[in-house]
């Protein structure tokens, strides 16, 4: 039994990560892509309905990828920093272009 726990425990942090970190880096991906296609002409609607229907591939892919890396640690940076990464650059290129 005890060996049970810990390794049902590293599958529910595995699960937290696919889930939340999926989000974030999902959030992160959809406010710079909403950004970066507005600054390049697109209008505002167009950009934010293909920034959201790209991202359903994204979080896809982002939540599989958790369960197949190896690194936590850098599956946290990647997903976790990458996402909050992404949204301080779209913060930053809609303040340039507001």
């Amino acid at each position: 039994m005890a060996s049970q726990a810990p390794a049902r425990l590293v599958l529910a942090h595995r699960f937290v990560v696919a889930i939340l970190g999926a989000y974030i880096f999902s959030w992160g991906f959809i406010t710079l892509g909403m950004a970066g296609l507005f600054a390049l002409g697109m209008s505002f609607h167009d950009a934010e309905h293909l920034s959201s229907m790209l991202v359903f591939l994204v979080y896809l892919g982002a939540f599989l990828w958790a369960f197949i890396a190896k690194s936590m640690l850098r599956l946290w940076l990647l997903l976790g920093g990458g996402g909050a990464l992404m949204a301080v650059c779209a913060s930053a290129l809609q303040h340039t272009l507001v």
